[in-house]
């Protein structure tokens, strides 16, 4: 898998192709790479966690998660995927357009159910775990779906299509709960803003000043805002991000670390050498020469 299609923060690819928006990636947390940061796009994702442990963030709710189980991600929602301790997890990485599942008539399946959780009108869990007394029934049409797409015969579209509204039966058949969570929907797209103007300047300076105006807040409210929403600081959580770009760079291009620095909004060669090496405990050069082709 590509790292750079998978740790954008507001994915715009298409995953699978046109006629058939459906793929999966097999993923390991942190070999592949360091982490996912906080990002969203229209499609739905599910992660579903074979072996180790780990933490997602859904919505800004942190889960510390275990193999087996799987977490829902519904199109639009901040998530991350992070290690704990730099304990390994090994999952798979399955994004689907729910488009795929709607016809151009409406019709029940849609209205009743569809419809309704993907606009956040219902709700339903999370993070399901072999606790659960539905957990074999909701990772049923998952498993299925991984063992067609292993040979891919004639007609596995139609299959795969089916496993999902099976997928969604059972959710909607055990886990429907009318309860809306929408009242956090305000910060979580005043934040979307802020994520998506730091994606787009983030190789060049930017100011509080001229992200707290994106959001309309004054500069001390931003802070305090964003303090209070990320649980760091602005300044911190920009230079992370940063470092993460860094990171995938240098294992995913030949450029001089010097150009790699300046790509990713450092100015000062010797700062960001101390910064990368306080993050990621070696030096750039070594984090190439270890992570470089993997």
């Amino acid at each position: 898998m590509n790292i750079l299609e998978y740790e954008n923060y507001h994915e715009n690819i298409r995953h699978g192709d046109l006629g058939f928006p459906y793929n999966t990636y097999i993923c390991t947390i942190p070999l592949d790479f360091p982490n996912v940061p906080l990002h969203w796009h229209d499609e739905m994702e599910l992660i579903y966690i074979k072996k180790g442990q780990g933490l997602i963030t859904v919505d800004l709710e942190k889960y510390p998660v275990k193999g087996p189980s799987l977490a829902v991600i519904l199109p639009g929602q901040l998530h991350a995927i992070d290690s704990v301790e730099s304990r390994r997890m090994e999952y798979e990485n399955i994004i689907f357009h729910p488009n795929m599942l709607f016809t151009k008539q409406a019709d029940i399946t849609a209205s009743g159910f569809l419809s309704p959780l993907m606009n956040r009108e219902i709700t339903v869990p999370c993070v399901f775990t072999p606790d659960n007394l539905y957990y074999r029934e909701v990772t049923a049409p998952i498993d299925a779906c991984d063992e067609i797409g292993k040979t891919k015969p004639q007609g596995y579209e139609l299959y795969i299509k089916g496993q999902l509204f099976q997928f969604f039966y059972v959710l909607d058949n055990h886990f429907r709960n009318t309860g809306s969570q929408t009242g956090n929907q305000k910060k979580l797209d005043k934040m979307k803003i802020v994520l998506k103007y730091i994606e787009n300047h983030y190789q060049d300076r930017i100011t509080i000043a001229d992200v707290s105006a994106a959001i309309g807040f004054s500069e001390s409210h931003f802070m305090r805002y964003f303090k209070e929403v990320m649980g760091t600081s602005f300044v911190d959580y920009l230079r992370e991000f940063r470092l993460t770009m860094a990171s995938r760079l240098l294992r995913s291009s030949d450029s001089a670390i010097l150009d790699i620095a300046a790509e990713t909004g450092f100015d000062n060669l010797s700062y960001f050498n101390r910064v990368f090496k306080q993050k990621y405990n070696t030096t750039p050069s070594r984090f190439r020469r270890e992570n470089q082709n993997r």
